[in-house]
C-alpha cells in the first residue's frame, strides 16, 4: 500500500509572525508532506499588518522550506480547509490555557467539518510568546531580537513610525 499524501493548514493571525509560530512550521514540515500556512482575519483583533504584508513577511521566511506555501483567506478555517482538501489543521500549543481553548475549537472542528487537529508544542523559549505581546513590547520600544525574524522587526519598526494600524 502506497504511503498516505497528508497536506495539513497552519491557521492564524500572525500579526505579526514570530520566532514561536516558525518552531511550529518547522515542526510541521517534518509530519506534512504539503503545510499550508493561511494568514486569516480575525474580527475581534486590532490587526497591526494587512493580510498581504503578513503573507509577503511569512513568503521571505519560508522560500527554503519544501511543501511549505502561504496565502490569505477570509471565513472560517473549516471551510478553508475544506476548500484546500487539507487532512488535518496544525495548531501550536503554548500553554494551559491554550489547550482549553485549543481543544474546544479542535472538538467543533471535527464535529461540523470532520476534520481533525494535531497540536505541537511549541519550544520552551517561546511559550510565552503571542503577537499580541510582540506588538505591546514592540509599541513601547522593547529589544524584540530573540522573539521575531529580523524581516518582521523590520517591518514592524517602518510600521510604528509612521504609525500604522490596519484591519
Amino acid at each position: 500500500m502506497a504511503p498516505k499524501f497528508v497536506r495539513a493548514v497552519f491557521p492564524g493571525s500572525f500579526d505579526p509572525i514570530t520566532n514561536g509560530h516558525l518552531d511550529v512550521i518547522t515542526r510541521g514540515v517534518k509530519l506534512f508532506d504539503e503545510l499550508i500556512i493561511a494568514v486569516g482575519k480575525s474580527p475581534v483583533k486590532n490587526q497591526l499588518f494587512t493580510p498581504k504584508e503578513r503573507v509577503e513577511m511569512i513568503a521571505e521566511l519560508i522560500t527554503d522550506m519544501p511543501g511549505v506555501s502561504v496565502e490569505s483567506f477570509d471565513g472560517l478555517t473549516v471551510e478553508y480547509a475544506a476548500k484546500k482538501k487539507a487532512d488535518v489543521i496544525l495548531r501550536g500549543l503554548r500553554s494551559l490555557t491554550d489547550v482549553q481553548y485549543e481543544f474546544q475549537l479542535a472538538m467543533t472542528n471535527r464535529a461540523v467539518a470532520g476534520i481533525e487537529t494535531i497540536f505541537v508544542m511549541t519550544s520552551e523559549q517561546y511559550g510565552f510568546t503571542s503577537s499580541t505581546l510582540i506588538r505591546q513590547i514592540a509599541s513601547l520600544g522593547g529589544n524584540l531580537s530573540k522573539l521575531i525574524p529580523e524581516n518582521v522587526h523590520n517591518r514592524l519598526q517602518q510600521h510604528l513610525k509612521k504609525g500604522d494600524r490596519k484591519s
